[in-house]
């Protein structure tokens, strides 16, 4: 008896501390608004990739897998990000930000940045649970993408969207 005891204080023990360490979305939301925040205000990274009307940088493991007018399919192993961009709208516009933002009646995360003239957002929508369509933009430029991982993934599309650049 004492040893059942023992062994059910112990998974007790394992899953009180394996759901600490796995915070949720809505947890995390300050910290994951303070990184994305940072990488839109920071330099952009030097472009490595170019389309016909956009120059931009990819992360390592990132790659194109498609072109068409206006859009750009980003594969990185198992995971799809599709890079939206309008080529007439400035990087202070807020077109397709409010275009977006209309698609759904509420968000989880509808967070927005302005800086020297720039203006980028991240909105954030629970599909199931674990499971999240993300989108973060920068004027006319925004990538979208269905994630269990939002910090890791907000923090790389602002880093590839604060790169575009129009020709």
């Amino acid at each position: 008896m004492i040893k059942f005891r023992r062994a059910f204080g112990l998974v007790i023990a394992g899953v009180f501390l394996l759901s600490a360490c796995s915070a949720s979305f809505s947890e995390q939301k300050a910290e994951i608004k303070e990184e994305v925040s940072t990488n839109f205000e920071s330099q952009p990274e030097k472009t490595n990739t170019s389309s016909k009307d956009i120059d931009y940088y990819l992360p390592s493991g990132v790659d194109v897998e498609k072109e068409t007018p206006n859009n750009v399919l980003l594969k990185n192993e198992s995971k799809t990000y599709i890079l939206f961009y309008n080529q007439h709208e400035s990087e202070d516009s807020k077109v397709v930000y409010e275009s977006t933002v209309k698609q759904q009646k509420e968000w989880d995360a509808n967070e927005t940045f302005s800086k020297d003239g720039k203006f980028g957002y991240m909105l954030v929508k629970q599909l199931k649970e674990d499971q999240y369509q993300l989108i973060v933009g920068i004027g006319g430029v925004k990538l979208t993408t269905e994630t269990e991982n939002v910090k890791e993934d907000a923090e790389a599309m602002m880093e590839i969207a604060n790169s575009v650049k129009i020709k």
